[in-house]
């Protein structure tokens, strides 16, 4: 399955279209984790457990996708577009969604 945040597969022709599809992640935080983060909001520096969450919430949204492209019959997701929100009371949960068209390539 090839997937791609360009319109097209350079060199392959697009030979059905499956519409567009989506696959979502929803990560809770908790509150070791957020302690952390605020300590490396005070010092500098990168959050290594968020980066981790948000890996991960990254490569299930994309799996999802590609497991419904997959379903239909679809052998590659073009132009796909990653989108990141901050969803619940006080920001909690990290939401990750993937969409793009499935398709079939030659």
């Amino acid at each position: 399955m090839i997937l791609t945040t360009t319109p097209s597969v350079e060199g392959r022709k697009i030979t059905a279209y499956f519409g567009v599809i989506a696959g979502e992640a929803i990560m809770g935080a908790n509150i070791m984790r957020d302690l952390f983060a605020s300590i490396t909001d005070v010092i500098g520096g990168r959050s290594g457990a968020y980066e981790e969450k948000l890996l991960e919430a990254r490569h299930i949204a994309l799996r999802e996708l590609e497991e419904r492209a997959s379903k239909l019959g679809a052998n590659a997701v073009v132009g796909i577009d990653l989108d990141y929100e901050v969803i619940g009371q006080s920001g909690s949960m990290l939401m990750v969604s993937a969409s793009g068209t499935a398709v079939r390539l030659e």
